[in-house]
C-alpha cells in the first residue's frame, strides 16, 4: 500500500463559475477519485448535466447543485461566464457569494476534510469554523499569480502596472501599454464590494496552501516566487489531462487531412476566446491563413454579429482556397487533431488548458493571446521556454494578415535556424512531460501534502 492510500480523504471542490474552471477541477477530482478519495463537487444547478459525462467515478464523485439567487444586472438564469459579458461577471460573482448559507449547510452535513476552491474569498473563514482545511487551487499560470503579490488599486497607473514586483524571477514579462490596460481590470469592482484583485488576494492569503495545476519543470522559479510572496506552501497537482487511449479522430477529419503532406497543415483554434472576435478582425485572420500559402484548418466560432462563419468570410475567399483551406464554425477535437501527423503548426490564443495540449504535441507554435493570463502564458512559452512565437500587433492590438502570415511561414521554414531551435526546445520539453510516471508522481505528492495539512 502506497503512502497516498494510507488515509482516504473527503475533498469538497468549489470552482469559479466558468467552464475553464469547472473542467480542471473535475479533472483533478477524477485523478483523486482514481486513488480512492471521496469528492463532493459544488456547482450551479444548471451546470451539473453538462459535466456528468466527464465524471469517471460517479461512485466517489458526487455533485451538489447550488441555486443561484436572482441578482439585478445578471441575465435571467445565467449561471456561468459563458452566457455573461465581462462587465456582468461581477453580478455572477455576487450571485454565487449569496449561496454561502447553502454551502455552509452542505459542509455541516458532509464534514469534508479539505475544500479546494478559487475566487470565493469567504470560503477560508467558513471552512475553518467547521474544521475544514481551505486550499486555493489556481487554474492559470503561476507567472500571473506572482504579479498579484503587487497590490493594484483604482489609483494604479499603467506605468505602475508595467513595473514588475521586487525580486520577480523574470525580466522578459515586460508588458506593453495596451497589455497593462488589460491587467488594470483587476482594480475594477468584482462583486460584494471587492475588486477582482482584492477577491483573488484574499483567496490566496487566507488559504492553508496554494495549489497549481502544473509541473515544476515548466514554472519552477515562479512557483517559488508565489510561495515566498504569499508565505504559503505551494502544492502541485500536475495538469491532470485526460487520457486519449480509446479516442479516435472522426473519419471526416482523417479524410480531409490525408490530402496533405506530413507536418504541412496549419491548424488554428481559439477555444471560447474566438467569441470575442469582431468581424473585421476575424476576416483579417482568415486572410492571413490564405496569404501564408500553406494548407489550413481554422476552427473559430462566428464573430460578433454573425450567426455562421460562412456569412463572415471575405468575398471570394472560399473559391480562392478551395481544396487547400477549411474554416469550420463548430467544436473540433483539438487534442486529437494536434496529434495528427499531417498537422505541423498550431495557431492559438495560449489559454492555459490549450497550452498543456500543445506542449504534448509535435507542432510548431504561433500565439495570439487575447486576455490577461493568456498574455503571460505566451511570455512563458516565447520568452522563457522558447518554444514558439507571438504574432506582432499594431498599437491598437490589431493583428494584420501580413504579420500572421509571416509568423506562420517563419516557424514552418525548415531551413530557418531559429525555427529549428524552437522545434528542438519543444521536442525536449515534450519528452520530459510525456513521461507517464510524471503525472502519477505529482498526484501522489499532492495527496500526501493534503493529508499532512489535514493532520496538523
Amino acid at each position: 500500500m502506497s503512502e497516498s492510500d494510507s488515509s482516504k480523504l473527503h475533498i469538497a471542490m468549489f470552482p469559479w463559475a466558468a467552464y475553464g474552471h469547472f473542467i480542471p477541477f473535475l479533472r483533478l477530482s477524477n485523478k483523486l477519485a482514481q486513488k480512492g478519495h471521496k469528492i463532493s463537487f459544488l456547482l450551479p444547478k444548471g451546470v451539473q448535466p453538462k459535466l456528468e459525462t466527464m465524471n469517471q467515478y460517479p461512485n466517489l464523485i458526487q455533485f451538489f447543485p447550488l441555486l443561484l439567487p436572482h441578482v439585478d444586472g445578471l441575465p435571467p438564469g445565467a449561471e456561468t461566464t459563458s452566457v455573461v459579458l465581462g462587465s456582468q461577471q461581477k453580478y455572477l460573482a455576487f450571485a454565487v457569494d449569496q449561496t454561502r448559507d447553502q454551502v455552509e449547510s452542505i459542509f455541516k452535513v458532509l464534514k469534508p476534510d479539505v475544500v479546494v476552491y478559487d475566487f470565493w474569498f469567504w470560503i477560508p473563514g467558513l471552512a475553518r469554523q467547521l474544521g475544514i482545511s481551505p486550499i486555493a487551487y489556481v487554474v492559470i499560470c503561476s507567472m500571473a499569480m506572482g504579479l498579484n503579490t503587487k497590490v493594484v488599486t483604482k489609483e494604479t497607473t499603467v506605468e505602475e502596472v508595467k513595473e514588475l514586483p521586487p525580486g520577480y524571477p523574470s525580466s522578459t514579462v515586460k508588458l506593453k501599454d495596451e497589455e497593462a490596460v488589460i491587467m488594470l481590470f483587476k482594480a475594477q469592482d468584482f462583486g460584494s464590494g471587492l475588486s477582482f484583485q482584492e477577491r483573488l488576494r484574499a483567496t490566496l492569503i487566507e488559504s492553508d496552501a496554494i495549489a497549481f495545476r502544473t509541473y515544476r519543470e515548466i514554472e519552477g522559479p515562479f512557483l517559488d516566487y508565489v510561495a515566498k510572496g504569499f508565505r504559503k506552501p505551494v502544492l502541485l497537482s500536475g495538469p491532470c489531462l485526460p487520457e486519449m487511449k480509446t479516442e479516435q479522430l472522426d473519419d471526416k477529419w482523417v479524410s480531409w487531412l490525408s490530402q496533405f503532406k506530413p507536418g504541412s497543415v496549419v491548424f488554428c483554434s481559439f477555444g471560447s476566446a474566438s467569441e470575442l472576435l469582431q468581424k473585421d478582425a476575424f476576416q483579417e485572420l482568415i486572410l492571413g491563413f490564405e496569404l501564408c500559402g500553406l494548407p489550413f484548418l481554422v476552427a473559430l466560432k462566428p464573430p460578433q454579429g454573425c450567426l455562421t462563419v460562412e456569412e463572415a468570410l471575405p468575398e471570394g475567399f472560399e473559391e480562392r482556397v478551395k481544396g487547400r483551406g477549411l474554416v469550420y464554425g463548430s467544436w473540433v477535437p483539438q487534442q486529437l487533431l494536434l496529434h495528427h501527423p499531417n498537422i505541423g503548426c498550431f495557431v492559438n490564443h495560449c489559454g492555459y488548458g490549450t497550452m498543456w495540449e500543445f506542449l504534448l504535441s509535435d507542432c510548431q507554435i504561433v500565439l495570439i493571446p487575447q486576455l490577461g493570463d493568456q498574455i503571460l502564458n505566451t511570455r512563458l512559452m516565447v520568452n522563457e521556454l522558447k518554444i514558439g512565437v507571438e504574432v506582432e500587433r499594431d498599437g491598437n492590438r490589431r493583428v494584420s494578415k501580413e504579420s500572421l502570415s509571416e509568423a506562420i511561414k517563419f516557424v514552418m521554414d525548415k531551413n530557418n535556424e531559429t525555427a529549428k531551435t524552437l522545434r528542438a526546445n519543444h521536442a525536449q520539453l515534450k519528452q520530459t512531460l510525456s513521461n507517464r510516471d510524471l503525472q502519477e508522481e505529482y498526484i501522489n505528492g499532492f495527496i500526501r501534502a493534503l493529508q499532512n495539512l489535514v493532520k496538523k
